[in-house]
């Protein structure tokens, strides 16, 4: 297989600029990167993890994910509108009790985190087809898998990515199109650090105060203490996203982070969905020293793991 064009999206900070430096660098050469962002004034950091690679592997192009036209004008200024390689990450987080989110605000995330990919592969999608080849990779999360304690929109809104494309998947492999959902756990980055800042500043006049002391006595410190035990870095989530994009026969489902799986297979053992929620709610609730021993030995996990 000769070189194959990546379109990036999100990539002016976090996972989205890990992968686009990483595939730009790739010691074989194999890959045509375009990164991807909305705003162009943010390029400064991608340029610089970029390298010698700026404008010779890589190349950065405007691309808002809200914007229909904004995708269609980047895809016809690519040679023959070709991409080979779909790599959706543009999306952002929300946390919080629910009643102190706008319906706006939902919708925003939304239009970004859902929308936005629907308008990118209806985009790609027809080409795709047309040439009988191409890899759509989505930047989902655990959370599209699991729902989490105040993470109700985000947690949706990649439900909604998952379900899209489990859908779409059957029908683009009869086009030889593959279809990988990336799942990372926590992820380590200045965007996250941002969320859970605003998150201790956050008005919770809007609901309870019983759900404001759990919000900010139980969920933030277990937050902290989770990417603290559990969190990796962008760089880490791109190594596994460039093995998948490799890889002869693609999964449809790829979690990044192994110590986190326990956590999800919980789902997967009863169909129910009581073991899960039992779980998680005696965890988060009922037994905090039984939730803080199983940190410390997933973190000492992952210091061994390091060090191989």
């Amino acid at each position: 297989m000769g070189t194959r064009r990546v379109l990036v999206t999100g990539c002016s900070s976090g996972i989205g600029l890990a992968v686009a430096a990483r595939l730009a660098k790739d010691e074989l050469r194999r890959f045509k990167v375009v990164a991807t962002m909305r705003d162009l004034g943010k390029r400064g950091p991608l340029e610089k993890a970029a390298g010698d690679s700026l404008n010779k592997t890589l190349e950065i192009k405007q691309l808002n994910a809200c914007s229909e036209s904004s995708i269609r004008e980047c895809v016809n200024s690519l040679p023959d509108r070709r991409v080979d390689v779909l790599v959706n990450n543009a999306g952002f987080g929300m946390i919080g009790p629910l009643e102190c989110q706008s319906i706006d605000a939902m919708k925003e995330l939304f239009d970004t985190n859902f929308f936005g990919l629907a308008r990118l592969v209806k985009e790609v999608l027809p080409d795709m087809k047309r040439r009988q080849s191409g890899h759509i990779v989505v930047m989902s999360s655990v959370m599209g898998t699991q729902g989490l304690l105040f993470n109700d929109v985000y947690s949706a809104s990649k439900f909604a990515v998952e379900g899209f494309c489990e859908s779409l998947a059957v029908q683009a492999l009869k086009f030889n199109i593959k279809t990988t959902l990336v799942e990372p756990g926590p992820v380590v980055t200045e965007f996250e650090r941002k969320v859970y800042e605003d998150a201790e500043s956050m008005d919770l006049s809007g609901t309870d105060k019983e759900t404001a002391k759990i919000f900010r006595e139980i969920y933030l410190p277990y937050s902290k203490k989770i990417f603290a035990s559990l969190g990796q870095t962008p760089e880490e989530v791109a190594e596994q996203t460039v093995k998948v994009i490799t890889d002869k026969e693609p999964p449809l489902r790829h979690q990044t982070n192994r110590l986190y799986m326990p956590m999800t297979a919980l789902k997967h053992a009863d169909p129910t969905g009581r073991l899960p929620l039992d779980s998680f709610y005696k965890m988060t609730f009922k037994h905090d020293k039984v939730f803080n021993a199983t940190l410390a030995m997933l973190h000492l996990l992952k210091r061994i793991g390091g060090k191989k």
